[in-house]
């Protein structure tokens, strides 16, 4: 049996974090959800920057949008949401068999938006409004700023994929505000089953160290962070006010693992998802990472619930001088100027793509 079906099997979903218009016209998502269990998607601005700059499946639709006297982010945001919702209408039926637990895409608001609570809500409801598609979830960045608009969303009704977290204090603060949002639909007398995962990064941690600490703490800062914060997400899922929540007919938010790709050539090409074997999480991960995982027969352990030895490992780090809190905090401001920096050089590669396009017609 394949490792991505033992995944599976354990109650952990396995996402493909990537979204090409070659990945839907040539059935191969059809097929890694069939053959590698597969069950939901999610996309950022990187994302669509590569899709859009090496592939010539946009080339057509880019022209014909901007012969419509489209500004540059309308033509992305049609291309992304032409793309998501097939993708969405694939997931469905996985959607409506698990009752909304699973089968979920996920489409990013604008990453210049990161720190603009009112625009982020608007661009919210407006995105998941022109989805029209109940397991489309729409992305927003666990900045202070985005906190407010992710607790609105949610009393919105709308899906919320809280992405750019990187520790357990932000992880509380991003489901702190999902349970506002649902407890507010509670005193408000509306339906509080409302779809959020929250996305924890994991790889960019010890990329962040891996010069600044001892050899043997290479690959590791990462997964403690991960077993702190799920240790976390189990304790508040025992609390008396999910337990408030769960009673009055809402699902819990799942943690979701991102960046879960191994960027060090000299570790396991699955490092992450074998330690991050959990049930009732989501690991959403790149292609070559997915792929290296159906090669593979076994898993591993499964992530203890209460931590493991992580706050052992954590103050190996702290006695190596390495200030986890400040780097979370740092992760999370150059999470957020990276996709800023992959949304400019899309709307460049778009606009570039318009002009090519306007002159070979002319």
């Amino acid at each position: 049996m394949k490792a991505t079906q033992l995944l599976h099997n354990l109650g952990q979903s396995i996402w493909l974090d990537n979204i090409t218009r070659d990945l839907l016209d040539s059935g191969t998502l059809k097929h890694y959800v069939d053959e590698l269990s597969v069950t939901g998607l999610t996309s950022n601005p990187t994302i669509f920057n590569h899709a859009i700059k090496n592939g010539p499946a946009y080339g057509a639709a880019i022209r014909k949008k901007f012969g419509h006297d489209k500004s540059t982010e309308e033509v992305f945001f049609e291309l992304a949401l032409e793309d998501l919702t097939r993708a969405a209408d694939l997931f469905r039926p996985i959607y409506d068999r698990t009752n909304g637990v699973d089968g979920w895409v996920s489409l990013e608001v604008s990453p210049l938006l990161a720190y603009d609570t009112a625009e982020t809500l608007a661009a919210a409801k407006e995105l998941h409004a022109r989805a029209g598609r109940p397991n489309l979830m729409i992305k927003i960045p666990g900045t202070r700023e985005g906190l407010p608009a992710i607790e609105e969303a949610i009393f919105s009704g709308i899906p919320v994929n809280v992405t750019l977290l990187f520790s357990s204090d932000q992880y509380w603060a991003a489901a702190d505000a999902f349970l506002r949002g649902i407890e507010r639909r509670i005193d408000a007398g509306l339906n509080p089953n409302v779809g959020s995962v929250a996305s924890v990064f994991i790889s960019r941690w010890d990329a962040a160290v891996k010069e600044k600490v001892p050899r043997e703490l290479n690959h590791k800062l990462g997964i403690a962070i991960a077993m702190r914060t799920y240790r976390a997400a189990r304790d508040l899922l025992g609390s008396h006010r999910w337990h408030r929540i769960y009673n009055a007919g809402a699902y819990p938010q799942r943690l979701l693992w991102a960046s879960t790709g191994t960027k060090d050539p000299t570790a396991s090409d699955i490092l992450y998802v074998k330690a991050l074997a959990a049930p009732f999480t989501v690991n959403t991960m790149p292609e070559a990472t997915l792929k290296a995982l159906a090669h593979r027969k076994e898993l591993g352990s499964i992530l203890p619930a209460d931590g493991g030895d992580s706050e052992n490992v954590l103050s190996q780090f702290a006695d190596a001088g390495i200030d986890i809190a400040a780097l979370a905090v740092q992760l999370l401001d150059e999470g957020a100027k990276s996709f800023v920096t992959s949304w400019n050089e899309l709307m460049s590669v778009i606009d570039s793509a318009g002009v090519v396009l306007e002159r070979a017609a002319g």
